[in-house]
This record gives C-alpha cells, structure tokens and sequence, in this order.
C-alpha cells in the first residue's frame, strides 16, 4: 500500500505507516488521506508548544539552581523561598474553590474502591494476566505467599501441603466470618449453604441453621438453589464468590464442599506505555500499540510453556450469575483497562516533521492509544471496556498547570480530529513532579471536565524532589528522606485537594505501588493504610497480590472515610517545600555513606542492565539484600539522582562510586546467572553498555532535564540493538 504523501514532506515510518492503514484505520469510519494531513497538522500546531514547555522546565530550574547557589551556607528561610518560587511563577496563585464535572465515568472509577494493576503493554503475556485480574482465588493467594508463613509443617515444595492447606482454607474462612458474618455461627462450621428465596441459610452439624446478619450482602447464585455450584456476595460494593464442587480437590474434603473463593480483586488497570516499558524506537512503539489494539478489539494472546505443556492466554468473559429475581446477573471479568502514555521529554522516529525533526512521542501517544481506543466505543455487546463511553488516558510526568492545560488541549484536538464527543478522553493527573505537587488545585482545575484520577508516587516524586533542589545541599539516604515532613504532607496534600475539587463519585484519589512482590505478608499490614488515607484505589505488583489487597477494601469503606476527612485542615505547604537535605548538626558516618553508595549502586545496575541489554522495562530486580524488587523508571530515577547529589556535595567521592561500581558488577553478574542471553558486564565493564549507561546516569545526572533517565537509556539501548 502506498503511503500517503503529507502535504509538507513529513516523512512517516513505513512500519508505522502500515500498522496504521492496514490494522486500524480498515476499523474505522476514517479516510486514510485526511487522517495523516489531520496528524501532520496537529504536529504542526502543538509541537512548538510542547518544546516550549520543556524550555520553560529548563529555564525555572536554572532560576532555581541560582537561588539554592546565592543562599548557599545560610539557614533555610521557607517563607523567603516561597515568595521566590511566586515570583517566578513556579508557583501560581490559587484560585477560587470548585468541584470537577467529570461525567461518563465507569463504576470502578466513580464508586468503586479497590485495587489497581500497572502492567507493561509491550508484554502480552503480562498484559493479559493484569486484564484477567479482575478476579483471583483467595485460597492460591494464600497458599502460594507468606500471608501463611512458609516454615516448620507449613512450608511449600512440590506437592501440595495438605496441612498448609487446611491453614488457607481456616483463613479463607475467617475472612468470611469477618466480611461476611452469620447471624449465628461460623463459616468455618457450616456443613451446607441453600439459597432460600431472597436469603443464603447455612446448615451446621447438629441440624440448626442461620442467615447472614446482612441478608443483602447475597447479590446472586448459579445453579440449583438447594444445591448451588455457587453463590455471589457482596461488600463495599466488591464481589466475593463462593465456589462448590464435591468433586474438587478442596471440595471434596471440605464439609461444606466449598472448593474455593474468588475475590474481585483488580478492579482497573494502567495498560502501560511509559516508565515499565522499553520502547526507543519505531518497532518498539508498533508492538506497543498493537498489544494495545489487540487488548481493546479483545484479540490478544500469549502462548507459552507451562508444565511441559503449550497454553494460550486470552482475555476472560465476563461472569454470569442469576440474581434473587431469576434475571441474569452480568459482572465484568477483567479490569477496567486505562492506557499510560509517555510523557513531554522524549521524541519518537515514528514520524518527522517537514525540518527533519522526530515528533514529540506524547503527541504520538495520544493520537495513536485514543484512535485504537476509540474502537471500544464502538462495541455494543461482547468484551467491552468502558461502558459509559470513555478513554482513559493516564498522563505522567506533568510539570504544573500549564502542561496539564497542555494536555487537555491535545486530547481536545484528537478528539476532533477523530470525530469523538467532546470530553470522551479522560485524563488522569500522576503528581509526581513538585511543581504539580504545589499547583495541585490549578493542575486540576485546568481539567475540570476531564480528570478520573490523581495519585501519589514516592520514587519519582522523591526523584524529582532531588533534582529540582540538587544545589541546596546534600539529601539525606533514602530511608530518612521517607520520614520527612515533606513527605506526609505531599501524601495528605493530594488526597486533601482531591477531595476539596469534588473528586468522590467522579474520579480516583490513588497511592503508589508495593515494590516487594514476595512480601505478602508485610504488604498486608503495611497497605491498608492506603484506604485509611481515603485512596480508593492503590498500586499492586501482581495479580495475587490484587486479590490480597481487595480483602482492605472489605475491611475500610473507603467513601466513608472520605466522608470523615474532607473537611480536615489541608496538609500544610510550609512543610511540604521543606527540604529534605542532611542538617548542619548531622555527620553521617562512613559506614551508612558507603552502605548507601552499594544499595544505590547495585539496584541501579541490576535494573539497567536489563533495560539497556535485554529491553525489559520493568522486573523483579534483587536488592543488595537479594530481596527482589519491582523496579522501573522511577526506581532508577531516584537511585542515580541520589548519587548525583552526594557526588556534587562532596559526600561521596567519584573514586568511590567508581569502586563500587565495579564490585557491584560482578554480584549483579552473579545474582543473573540464571538468566536465559545474560551478557555479564565484568570484568570487562568498559564493553558493557549497561554498565557504562549506569556510569552516565549518575555522573551526567546533574545535567538531565529534570533528572530523567529516558534521554541516556534510549541512547544506549539504540546500541545494543544497533550492535545487534
């Protein structure tokens, strides 16, 4: 197929070129010819913008390094520095109060609270585990983690532990005693469950039998009420289903024959272009966007070995149950599928403009994820995402009100240039970047009619924090920073003016990601803070650990919460300017310095080394403790500005950072060796592309446009390929 010929000598990407004309425009209702003067167009009129911004970035931190370096041994004046960060226009006067008008908004945005998966589109497999997240066994979740300590008589190996067992089956239990009480009685001790009419009796031993003291929470059942194959509850507005079969393997030796229960676990899901996936080039953008076009047409698979056995994933159906009334019962079996794209900084070859300059990848993000998105709309009947008629479209990396307004702007004109419904492109707001953090309401108020969600995100939040204070002095290690002023009013702070701007009942409070995937059981101590904060929705590493965290939104009705705590003081500015640099009155000690060096060292080794050599965005990276961590931009982001700082301090020295470096080369090597085409990077670390890519995003970070890793890992990852 020829491609059409821009009527400014844009060149296009061939590859591009054909996965656009013949694998999604055929889709639409939209002329091949008008669609690429409409993209050449709008690159035309917004590219310039989106360059201006970043000057506008640049020049602010250049004012700002200024000011840290004038003041530079003098006591920190926070009310001086405000005034400062005013003048500039860093900060921008608020204005007056106002609630957002966002409409169109699918339930597990809107009035839902639960758990959220992020996931990297470029892996299919992944993908479709994070989609069919929307439902997981509780008794697999608790078998397979620590939840139930793995040690003495309960330990795990190759064949089931039946005691183990007996354990999950007692916690499962009890969780269902808790959420889901009897009037009388146990769940534990119940020998059968009959639907009778509009209520769920349970039957024990002796012949007695009781309800649920909330005969309401029984929403549906399928099969013979006297007998069912099960029966559907529901908490906080989550499902939970009981499953029986006398024949199953938990089934059968159960006295109730329950064989399992299923949590509604992740109820929405950040398809990711960004931070967890490694695409630099124009192939790796296509296969992006056609793992996301198979994901919204609801046609992508992944086959894979398992077992000695070939399988082939695919997306769930949707669940069936009969309600109290015989009509059917529809619940939705995936998550609610929202798309990250890239951010402002980067450029992509996917296109050039008439002066031979590659467009900004954002633009190109936006045009492509709504354009695959909006076959969705199209649907109506069968694997459907958005009900209501909306794109979710998660937008990170936002520096203040003026690129928010940006971005409303940009979604504006794709929807034009599409034919949609103004408004049908909803954006969520990541405050990550601190000149969002302290322009939190403007940022939302720019868009008012379009925001579904803000969030929080420690590690690229506390990357930037870094970066745009570098010349005020020394932070502290990462561990002391977390425990900050700043930090709890950055935490409350979002929360607080999400709530003032009318969010509840229209959008997302969100908090970030649990990073240690085989720690189950701090997680479910530690997150159910996330929901007492009145975040109705937070970040999870995995299916299993979604379906662990649901069980916090049975125990918080996070609605509630927010009832109580909206009209509390807001969290205070004051603290959150205040930075986290090491205090006058406080010497660290050699041994937390070169402790801090090595963890930094080594976590940022092991994640680039697999970004730069293998194109992996996101994995469980072992620390230097070898506790696994789920590790992606933002982890790296923090790390190698962290040293940066130390190094332009004088902390550290480069001697010493270089020394580290290399022992910490060979344990990365050793902790890979299992890794199927793991290149090493000692001894010879000087061939090594990753390893020289880690030595340039520590000493080169003070230069990075706001600290990013993007610029340095592209370059070095287009090498690899290149050598490839």
């Amino acid at each position: 197929m020829n491609m059409p010929q821009p009527k400014n000598n844009s060149e296009i990407h061939p590859g591009f070129c054909r996965f656009i004309n013949e694998e999604v425009l055929p889709l639409h209702a939209i002329d091949q010819t008008r669609f690429w003067r409409d993209l050449e167009q709008l690159m035309i009129d917004l590219a310039p913008i989106n360059r201006q911004l970043l000057a506008t970035r640049d020049a602010l931190q250049q004012q700002i390094d200024q000011w840290h370096l004038a003041h530079k041994g003098q006591a920190m004046d926070i009310k001086a520095y405000d005034a400062f960060l005013r003048e500039i226009g860093y900060i921008v006067t608020e204005g007056e109060d106002f609630s957002i008008t966002t409409t169109n908004v699918d339930a597990e945005i809107a009035s839902l609270a639960g758990p959220q998966l992020v996931v990297p589109v470029k892996n299919a497999r992944f993908a479709l585990n994070a989609a069919n997240a929307r439902w997981g066994s509780l008794y697999d979740a608790f078998y397979g983690t620590d939840v139930i300590p793995k040690t003495g008589e309960l330990a795990t190996g190759k064949g089931y532990n039946s005691i183990r067992g007996d354990q999950v089956i007692s916690k499962a239990k009890a969780f269902l005693d808790d959420v889901f009480p009897l009037e009388t009685g146990s769940h534990n001790d119940v020998t059968s469950y009959v639907v009778y009419y509009h209520h769920l009796l349970a039957f024990f031993d002796d012949g007695s039998q009781s309800g649920l003291k909330q005969p309401c929470q029984l929403v549906a059942v399928n099969g013979q009420r006297s007998e069912p194959e099960a029966i559907l509850l529901k908490n906080n507005g989550l499902h939970v289903e009981i499953q029986f079969d006398r024949n199953g393997k938990n089934g059968a030796k159960d006295k109730a024959n329950i064989n399992d229960i299923v949590i509604e676990s992740a109820l929405s899901t950040i398809i990711d272009c960004e931070d967890s996936v490694a695409a630099v080039d124009a192939e790796d953008k296509i296969e992006v966007y056609r793992n996301w076009l198979g994901l919204m047409q609801g046609t992508l698979e992944a086959s894979f070995e398992k077992d000695g056995q070939r399988q082939t994933r695919r997306m769930n159906p949707d669940r069936i149950f009969t309600d109290l009334d015989n009509q059917e019962y529809r619940v939705h079996g995936r998550s609610l599928l929202l798309v990250r794209n890239v951010g402002h900084l980067m450029e992509c070859d996917l296109m050039q403009d008439a002066l031979g300059n590659f467009v900004p990848e954002g633009i190109m993000d936006a045009v492509v994820t709504i354009l695959i998105g909006a076959l969705d709309l199209q649907r109506t009947e069968g694997m459907r995402n958005s009900r209501t008629g909306s794109i979710y479209v998660v937008k990170p990396k936002m520096h203040g009100p003026e690129e928010v307004a940006f971005s409303c702007e940009l979604f504006r004109r794709v929807e034009e240039m599409l034919g949609l419904p103004e408004n049908t492109v909803k954006i969520g707001i990541m405050d990550e970047e601190r000149r969002t953090t302290v322009n939190l309401k403007e940022c939302i108020r720019q868009a008012k009619s379009r925001v579904f969600f803000i969030n929080t995100g420690f590690l690229d939040r506390t990357g930037d924090e870094i970066h745009t204070s570098m010349q005020a002095g020394a932070f502290l290690p990462k561990d002391q920073i977390k425990n900050q002023p700043w930090i709890q009013a950055y935490e409350n702070r979002n929360v607080d003016i999400g709530l003032r701007c009318g969010l509840p009942g229209k959008a997302q409070i969100g908090k970030g990601m649990w990073a240690m995937p085989d720690d189950m059981a701090a997680m479910m101590t530690a997150k159910i803070a996330h929901p007492k904060a009145g975040a109705n929705t937070a970040w999870v590493p995995s299916p299993t650990a979604a379906t662990l965290h649901a069980l916090h939104y049975h125990q918080v009705n996070v609605f509630e919460v927010q009832d109580r705590i909206k009209t509390r003081e807001q969290a205070s500015l004051t603290d959150l300017l205040t930075i986290p640099t090491i205090p006058s009155n406080l010497t660290l000690s050699n041994q937390v310095i070169d402790r801090e060096i090595e963890n930094n060292v080594q976590g940022l080794l092991g994640y680039v080394v697999r970004w730069v050599e293998a194109g992996v965005g996101c994995s469980k990276v072992p620390d230097i403790n070898n506790i696994g961590l789920m590790e992606d931009r933002a982890t790296l982001r923090i790390s190698s500005q962290h040293l940066a700082n130390w190094l332009l301090h004088g902390v550290c020295s480069k001697e010493q950072i270089d020394t580290v470096m290399q022992r910490m080369a060979h344990v990365v090597d050793e902790q890979n060796t299992a890794t199927e085409g793991y290149r090493p990077m000692a001894p010879n670390t000087q061939n090594s592309f990753a390893f020289k890519a880690a030595q340039d995003l520590i000493f080169k970070g003070v230069i990075q446009a706001n600290g990013y890793t993007e610029p340095l890992l592209h370059a070095y990852r287009l090498r690899v390929k290149e050598a490839n």
